[in-house]
């Protein structure tokens, strides 16, 4: 068990204990016994035959259609890739944990989940309120639907201990069940399977290993550039494109999230690869900044002292004004960036 463990643990409110106590007695997700819908319908063609078909697949395809192309947890993930040798550092503790927090950000973003509607949740930290399934439907992403599905199944638990959960993070050997296996080469093979890598195997000493290189250097590059816009530009202008559609809900926010994920993952610096020393100091200053901000709610309502940014509030309240029934989804991202303060890089 890493040392990082204790020390996030440490920065908690009380009731983050006692969720954990509280759900001790069920040892891994529920099995669904409810009715589930046909798997399969029909549909007759123009010459009367009839079509089977999933109407599974339907619904996930108008979903990818209102959804960037990449999710957060790609983009972190990509950001970390070497381009040419097509794997992570291996000195790089951080990564695994922070991925299981963009699957509940990129959750809350899709609508999926929210913190659950207590007057009294406001009595802990946002961390530490637990989190409910308000939309169970497939969203299409393999990794996402899973960590809905044990959302679903299971106790209600706050944001903190479902990112140790899904990390294997925790003492609490009847709960073993709830760790997502192999995210970073699951998200490998979807980002293969996407174009934007590709598979080879590399020789590394006595063993064979499958890396994944960049494929398509354009995606990564637009991910570079909208990370040094966010992080450099007075007035941030993010434009649309086929990884931020114009029209997607929260694009500055989920840009603002992305950066602080790639920041608490040890990734960022990779994307600050061509600025000289002091301009990536700045950067990193920056997103210390965006973090304090939106680590608590409601968001921080003023620019950055350096100026950096400083249409970012106005725009992202705009955003959000725009939804104003989904406050307590937003919470879930205040929560997941407030673990993020937590993480040992960040100490």
């Amino acid at each position: 068990m890493s040392s990082g463990l204790t020390r996030r643990r440490g920065g908690a409110a009380p009731g983050g204990a006692a969720n954990e106590a509280e759900g001790s007695n069920n040892t891994a997700p529920k099995k669904d016994t409810g009715n589930s819908a046909p798997e399969t319908s029909y549909e007759n063609s123009e010459n009367g035959h009839k079509i089977a078909f999933d109407p599974r697949d339907m619904s996930e395809s108008a979903e990818r259609s209102k959804q960037p192309k990449l999710t957060l947890m790609e983009e972190v993930l990509l950001l970390g890739l070497k381009d040419k040798q097509g794997y992570l550092s291996f000195w790089n503790d951080n990564i695994s944990y922070a991925l299981r927090g963009c699957i509940v950000l990129e959750l809350a973003f899709r609508g999926r989940i929210s913190m659950e509607k207590d007057p009294s949740r406001r009595r802990f930290s946002p961390a530490d309120r637990n989190i409910e399934v308000i939309d169970d439907s497939l969203t299409g992403e393999v990794l996402l639907d899973e960590a809905l599905k044990m959302m679903k199944q299971s106790e209600k638990m706050s944001v903190s201990s479902w990112i140790d959960l899904m990390s294997g993070e925790t003492w609490n050997l009847m709960k073993i069940g709830y760790q997502l296996k192999q995210v970073r080469e699951r998200l490998a093979k979807g980002l293969v399977d996407k174009g934007i890598l590709r598979t080879e195997k590399r020789n590394f000493l006595l063993f064979d290993m499958a890396t994944h290189p960049v494929a398509d250097g354009g995606a990564k590059e637009e991910l570079r550039r909208r990370v040094r816009n966010i992080l450099t530009q007075r007035t941030v202008v993010i434009n649309g494109s086929q990884f931020l559609p114009e029209n997607l809900d929260f694009r500055y926010l989920r840009s603002v999230c992305m950066v602080c994920a790639a920041y608490a993952a040890n990734v960022l610096e990779n994307a600050l690869s061509t600025m000289g020393h002091e301009a990536r100091e700045r950067a990193f200053a920056q997103t210390d900044e965006l973090l304090a901000d939106y680590s608590q709610w409601p968001f921080g309502k003023k620019a950055t002292g350096n100026g950096i940014g400083a249409n970012l509030p106005q725009v992202i309240a705009e955003e959000i004004s725009k939804s104003k029934d989904k406050e307590l989804q937003m919470e879930v991202v205040v929560a997941c960036l407030s673990v993020f303060t937590r993480l040992d890089s960040l100490l």
